[in-house]
C-alpha cells in the first residue's frame, strides 16, 4: 500500500503507528494532519488525533520488489494496433480539451488563444493560454487556473494514472514560474526553521504547492514537513529535528538489534592492535 490513515492519543503516536504500518522510516512519507485531537472533559468528548501517512515516490520506487521474469515479458510494450488507437484517443482527448476551454474563456469574456506544447518529460501535454489580461484568469495563488484545470479535467473525463500523457493547463509558463518561487521559499523557510530552532508555518496551499514544497525539503535531513488541517487548502508546517537521518540509522540498529534478542547491536568486530 502507498498510504494509511491512522490514529492515536497525539499526533506523533499516530505517525509512529502509520510509520510501522508502512514498514519505513520518518523521511520515507508525507505527513497530513486530519485532526490534532482533543482530550476532552472528564474522559468526555475525547478525540483521537488523526494522520494520513503516503509514501514519497522515491520510497515507493525502492520498496516495490523487482518484476518477476514473467510479469517482465507481459510488461512488454503494446502491439502496433493497440499503440495507434491509444494516439487516436490520446488525440482525441486533447483535442476536445482545447476546444472545451476555448468555449469556457469565451463565455468568460477573455479574448484569448491556446497553444498546444509538448513537455520536455513527454509525460504531460501543456494547453498554454495567451491572452492579455492574464493574471485575472491565474486568480490569486494560481486559484482561477486550478479551478480551470480542475474544469477540463472533470469534462475531458481525465483519469489520474491512466495510460497516455497528463493534460496540464498552464497560462504563459505560469506553473513553472510559481514552481521556482515554491522551491525557493520552501529553502528560506527551512533554513529559517533551522536557524531559529522553531518550528514555521505557511499559509494555506493547494495540494500541488504543497508537493512541491514537500519535495524541496524531502532530502534535508534536518527539518521535515506535515500538511495541517481538512479540505483542499491546508497550511503546511516545517519542522526542525535535528539530523533526522542519524536518528533513523539509529533507530533501524536498534530495531534489528531487538530483533536478534541481544539489546545490542552486531558491531562489525575489530582489528586487534599488535603491542610494540
Amino acid at each position: 500500500m502507498d498510504f494509511v490513515e491512522t490514529e492515536g492519543d497525539t499526533i506523533d503516536a499516530a505517525i509512529d503507528s502509520a510509520l510501522k504500518l508502512l514498514g519505513v522510516a520518518r523521511d520515507k512519507v508525507t505527513v497530513d494532519i486530519i485532526s490534532e485531537g482533543r482530550k476532552g472533559i472528564l474522559g468526555f468528548g475525547a478525540q483521537k488525533a488523526k494522520v494520513r501517512a503516503a509514501l514519497r515516490k522515491t520510497a515507493i520506487e525502492i520498496d516495490r520488489p523487482a518484476k518477476p521474469a514473467a510479469l517482465a515479458l507481459s510488461a512488454q510494450p503494446a502491439p502496433i494496433a493497440e499503440q495507434a488507437a491509444l494516439a487516436v484517443d490520446i488525440s482525441a482527448m486533447v483535442d476536445k480539451a482545447k476546444i472545451t476551454l476555448g468555449e469556457i474563456l469565451q463565455l468568460m469574456g477573455v479574448a484569448a488563444t491556446v497553444e498546444q506544447k509538448a513537455a520536455a518529460n513527454g509525460a504531460e501535454i501543456i494547453l498554454d493560454i495567451k491572452a492579455e489580461d492574464s493574471g485575472l484568469l491565474i486568480g490569486r495563488k494560481g486559484q482561477t487556473l486550478e479551478a480551470l484545470q480542475y474544469l477540463i479535467g472533470r469534462i475531458v473525463g481525465e483519469r489520474q494514472g491512466s495510460e497516455g500523457p497528463h493534460i496540464i493547463i498552464d497560462i504563459e509558463s505560469y506553473r513553472e514560474r510559481r514552481r521556482r518561487s515554491l522551491e525557493d521559499m520552501a529553502l528560506r523557510l527551512g533554513e529559517k526553521a533551522k536557524r531559529q530552532r522553531k518550528t514555521v508555518t505557511v499559509d494555506a496551499l493547494s495540494a500541488a504547492d504543497r508537493r512541491i514544497v514537500h519535495a524541496a525539503l524531502q532530502d534535508d535531513p534536518w527539518v521535515t514537513t506535515k500538511s495541517l488541517g481538512q479540505g483542499s487548502y491546508r497550511r503546511l508546517l516545517i519542522i526542525p529535528e535535528g539530523d533526522r537521518k542519524k536518528k533513523d540509522e539509529v533507530l533501524s540498529i536498534a530495531s534489528e538489534a531487538a530483533q536478534r534478542g541481544d539489546g545490542r547491536p552486531n558491531p562489525t568486530r575489530a582489528p586487534e592492535e599488535k603491542e610494540d
